[in-house]
């Protein structure tokens, strides 16, 4: 029996509203067939843009039945392909960008539930959140009195997110596409008083980029990029002992590398051509070259970039060469 069936799809476009009755049922419906079909999943698209009045239940239903769909029932189940990726994004961002905050959840959930997803996916979901920071545009500032050009919390804890998400459980580095959307947004926001955790996350990202880059094991995402204890702590400490708390987390997150065995590397680039073959879409993991010519690109180094380099400088890993130049440069001009 097909999960729509229970309710009116006609009447609730006429009305243009979807009510907690209409969930219930639906729901109910769903729990007993428990499959989402590529056309249900196409009407219940089309219901959500065809109501702007929705009772509260509608939101979580409708990302939980669309994720359902995407990620366990449509081909290949538990991953995502580019065609998938596609026919999400051109449901969800019909002007080109995500406008409403249900379906970036949507976006966000998705990610979070496949095993693998296209790069380009990820990219698109991290450029939301860019496009809200440098603009002041899209859902995450709909409502909020937050002056365009500033990372608040809110922003850093979704970026974390979608970057979480798309590590998986391989130990992927982070990679090009991501690290570009990190740098532009630091970029615009390099003169901006941005939440302290912004500079955490940005450092060990671009960190995890360099390392990788340099013939280290990546360790998890999660484990990398976790927010440090000394965020939750900042309103009781000075500056000098905030610096001193990103230190030692970073400290912690150069101690989680080791230097790549020949087995481990052959290992890495089978993982990424797994990733590449079940999503149809080619991983750009980010080179030592092309992150010495990305950092300072605007003719010098923000804020952010020479907390890196410093903590490089400091931790004296060996590096790429390419970085290692940076590094050097920096160290002679302090």
């Amino acid at each position: 029996m097909s999960v729509l069936s229970a309710v009116s799809i006609a009447e609730i476009k006429a009305r243009g509203s979807i009510k907690d009755a209409d969930v219930l049922k639906l729901r109910r419906s769903y729990d007993d067939d428990g499959r989402i079909t590529a056309e249900e999943a196409e009407a219940i698209f089309a219901l959500n843009a065809a109501c702007p009045v929705q009772d509260p239940a509608w939101a979580d239903c409708f990302i939980e039945t669309i994720t359902d769909y995407i990620v366990e029932q449509a081909r290949p189940e538990g991953y995502l392909t580019t065609d998938n990726a596609a026919w999400l994004i051109q449901h969800i961002a019909r002007s080109g960008r995500i406008e409403s905050k249900t379906e970036l959840e949507l976006l966000v959930g998705v990610l979070d539930r496949a095993r693998w997803a296209p790069q380009s996916l990820v990219s698109f979901a991290l450029e939301q959140v860019r496009d809200a920071v440098i603009d002041g545009t899209g859902p995450l500032r709909s409502g909020k009195l937050i002056e365009p050009g500033v990372v608040v919390e809110s922003d850093v804890d979704l970026l974390r997110r979608i970057i979480y998400a798309y590590g998986g459980d391989d130990n992927l580095a982070v990679t090009q596409p991501e690290a570009e959307v990190l740098f532009a947004i630091d970029e615009a926001t390099a003169e901006a008083d941005n939440h302290p955790s912004w500079r955490d996350l940005f450092v060990k990202a671009i960190a995890n980029c360099a390392m990788a880059a340099s013939g280290y094991v990546a360790p998890s995402r999660a484990e990398v990029l976790a927010r440090d204890f000394w965020l939750d702590r900042r309103g009781d400490l000075a500056l000098d002992r905030v610096a001193a708390g990103m230190a030692a987390g970073l400290r912690g997150v150069f101690s989680s590398y080791r230097p790549q065995s020949l087995e481990e590397r052959a290992i890495a680039r089978l993982a990424l051509q797994k990733v590449e073959i079940v999503t149809n879409e080619a991983v750009t993991p980010a080179e030592a070259h092309w992150l010495g010519r990305r950092m300072g690109r605007s003719g010098s180094l923000t804020p952010n970039e020479r907390a890196l380099v410093r903590f490089l400088k400091a931790e004296n890993p060996l590096i790429h060469p390419s970085l290692q130049a940076l590094v050097d440069k920096v160290a002679a001009a302090a």
